[in-house]
């Protein structure tokens, strides 16, 4: 199961909320941090708030903080609201039926009891879990992640 970078970019901005619950926060430190796309996080950050996780405040010296205690913020729950669907394999798109074996498959049934499986899992942690071995605000530095094809050197 991979998460799409969606999901991913809700994650990063709900554990950098919740280790800067000292101050407001801008989308720009957000995605500085991760390099990442503002006006994507935009998108993320709106989600977030229509959600009810996140509480944006407008003005000049506006910026974001969680609406809610870690504790509370459910990360299965997260996922569920940021993914289009679950599909693990395309006979699990009920647009696409055009595999032969799907009258007597058994694949479907072990593919959707591991999605089923990661999703519990997932469902058993709280932001503030994941908080727990997060670093503390001032160790978060710019980290450049490079395709291995990509290194520099």
């Amino acid at each position: 199961m991979r998460l799409t970078s969606y999901t991913d970019y809700a994650l990063r901005t709900l554990i950098y909320l919740g280790t800067h619950r000292d101050r407001l926060v801008t989308i720009q430190d957000i995605a500085d941090l991760h390099a990442i796309s503002k006006n994507h996080l935009m998108k993320v950050v709106h989600q977030l708030g229509v959600s009810g996780m996140v509480d944006t405040v407008r003005g000049r010296n506006g910026g974001l903080r969680l609406k809610r205690e870690p504790a509370d913020i459910n990360i299965g729950a997260v996922v569920r609201n940021t993914e289009t669907d679950f599909y693990m394999a395309e006979c699990f798109d009920p647009a696409n039926q055009g595999c032969a074996y799907s009258a007597s498959c058994t694949l479907k049934g072990v593919l959707g009891a591991a999605t089923a499986a990661y999703l519990k899992v997932l469902d058993g942690v709280t932001l503030a879990d994941m908080l727990a071995g997060a670093p503390q605000a001032d160790a978060f530095s710019p980290v450049r992640i490079y395709p291995r094809a990509a290194l520099p050197g």
